[in-house]
């Protein structure tokens, strides 16, 4: 499959949609609404089973998602702001809402998310954290060294600033 350049075009959710797709919990997609498919404008087919990572934007930092993910494996819901990228190149903000989904035996099955238009003030305050987060990133050679480094620069802001991640992201 050949890679998605950013083309720098933006796409803006309606104030009243809702983006809401589930994966296994591998990350790939087994559901995914209509407003998913318009935005990240691939069709049923193309998505169903493929990896929610399908949609990355390459400015989105690998430490959010790792958070993400520690987060969901602890069995917590967590709040993100998630900058994707659409199959034609265009990108769009969500502001993400991301919980586990349990069995009847509280076991994870698989995980949920709903996405809405974000405040575009918001956007701007987070990019500029996500930028130097990429930047951390691209400071290794190594992904996975450059993720953990990035996590670490995230935490610190955090510790710096006295609040929790939930509290930091609600506070923008």
């Amino acid at each position: 499959m050949q890679a998605i350049r950013p083309a720098g075009v933006e796409n803006l959710l309606g104030e009243e949609e809702l983006i809401v797709s589930k994966t296994d919990l591998k990350g790939r997609i087994t559901y995914a609404n209509d407003v998913f498919l318009r935005m990240a404008k691939y069709s049923w087919k193309e998505l169903m089973g493929a990896p929610h990572s399908l949609i990355r934007h390459p400015d989105m930092p690998r430490a959010v998602f790792k958070l993400l993910w520690d987060t969901l494996q602890a069995k917590q819901e967590i709040f993100a702001y998630v900058v994707n990228l659409a199959k034609d190149g265009s990108h769009y903000w969500v502001f993400a809402h991301v919980t586990p989904t349990f069995d009847e035996r509280g076991n994870i099955v698989g995980y949920h998310s709903n996405r809405r238009k974000p405040d575009p003030k918001q956007v701007e305050r987070i990019k500029p954290i996500y930028k130097t987060l990429c930047e951390e990133e691209a400071r290794h050679a190594n992904a996975k060294e450059g993720m953990h480094a990035s996590f670490e620069a995230m935490v610190g802001l955090l510790k710096q600033q006295g609040v929790g991640y939930d509290e930091f992201v609600l506070s923008l």
